[in-house]
């Protein structure tokens, strides 16, 4: 069954759900550091290290939450967890009045994000045939990502409004939860799509028996997201290059825009011409934005590169989903789950290992993310995980 955008009825549902949610999410993140800073009276340190932790929390449950679904055929029962521990989470920013309750509050809800991504993008998959699997998805993502653009600008008229009082960020973070609350409500509305459950594997039993298609792409994944650094060196790249404060943020919401516009276009062309080449392209825009970034000398470069992360972006979030459920028809959540666990865990390191090269020289840090991307698309081209 489709509608007029040619996806199933449920599809949109699903990336209203992730519209409010991110809406939500973004009216929160895009001033949290601040509030956390200036509010709380956070050092910049701690922030960092809470950062670092919600980042690894975002990916710690996607394998247990993976495993779980495939187990007992659900997917609206764990997508539902997912989103409702991070309305809820959201909570307790109206009460949390001590930098600790701030700090958990960021870890927590990254975890209802990794709980209820594999069973969502399974059930995603589920809904769709596969030749409009990655328009599908693009479709889904460029809905979530629309509300990444309009959550900061939502944030920044409510404070520009009331102020940037102590006062004025908690009325933000009622208002914020609104959207969450909403979303949820949708979801709860929605029709299970529920698979053959699989009740006799083990979580570990799982992983020995996923194709040898998937583990080849973890590979290429795993070496992949080592280049894979945190979007804050890209802003500081910016910064170096003489945009002010307000300009960076022009640019994040840039970024998003080519995001939205790109992820339906490029998942048609999937369906089109086959999930491994669009897998290989991302790859390759990544070096070369990559290497754009290190040898960029002006704004009117930087801007055509934050237009090309976008792209990227647009691939990497929804087209490697897409590719992991051809990929793996019968245990998608379970893939999607370690590939989202992996990739995550090994981001850590990667990001590290770009801060201590920042401080070195910056131009590093981008010349080796596109050795790596290389790297990457030499091991994508040797094992070719596509092959049956």
């Amino acid at each position: 069954m489709k509608n007029r955008l040619g996806v199933h009825p449920d599809v949109l549902k699903l990336g209203l759900v992730s519209f409010l949610t991110d809406v939500s999410s973004q009216m929160i993140f895009s001033v949290f550091a601040i509030f956390f800073t200036t509010v709380a009276g956070a050092s910049s340190t701690l922030l960092g290290l809470v950062e670092g932790l919600a980042d690894f929390s975002a990916s710690s449950l996607d394998y247990l939450a993976g495993w779980s679904s495939d187990k007992t055929g659900k997917r609206k029962a764990f997508t539902l967890v997912g989103y409702g521990f991070s309305t809820v989470a959201k909570m307790m920013l109206l009460v949390a009045n001590f930098v600790l309750a701030l700090s958990l509050f960021r870890i927590v809800e990254r975890m209802g994000k990794s709980f209820r991504g594999p069973p969502r993008d399974a059930w995603l998959s589920e809904l769709a045939t596969q030749d409009t699997r990655g328009y599908s998805f693009g479709v889904h993502k460029a809905l979530d990502k629309a509300g990444a653009v309009l959550g900061p600008l939502i944030a920044y008229g409510l404070l520009s409004w009331f102020g940037e009082t102590g006062a004025a960020f908690r009325k933000l973070f009622l208002i914020a939860i609104i959207p969450a609350i909403l979303g949820v409500l949708i979801l709860a509305l929605l029709q299970d799509r529920p698979s053959d459950p699989l009740r006799r594997e083990s979580i570990l039993d799982a992983w020995k028996v996923l194709r040898p298609g998937f583990k080849r792409y973890l590979v290429a994944g795993a070496i992949f997201s080592l280049a894979y650094f945190n979007y804050g060196f890209l802003l500081l790249r910016a910064r170096t290059l003489g945009f002010h404060i307000k300009e960076v943020a022009l640019l994040y919401a840039l970024f998003n825009v080519s995001f939205v516009v790109v992820a339906p276009l490029i998942g048609k062309l999937g369906d089109r011409v086959g999930r491994a080449p669009i897998i290989i392209l991302s790859y390759l825009i990544y070096l070369v934005m990559s290497l754009g970034f290190a040898f960029a000398t002006s704004k009117a470069q930087i801007v055509v590169l934050f237009v090309i992360y976008g792209v990227f972006f647009s691939i990497d979030e929804a087209q490697s989903k897409a590719f992991i459920a051809d990929l793996e028809p019968q245990r998608r959540a379970t893939a999607i789950g370690i590939y989202n666990s992996v990739t995550g865990v090994i981001s850590l390191p990667a990001s590290l290992i770009a801060g201590a090269l920042w401080a070195l020289h910056p131009d590093a840090v981008f010349i080796l993310a596109a050795l790596l991307s290389l790297s990457a698309i030499i091991a994508f081209l040797v094992l070719r995980p596509a092959r049956h």
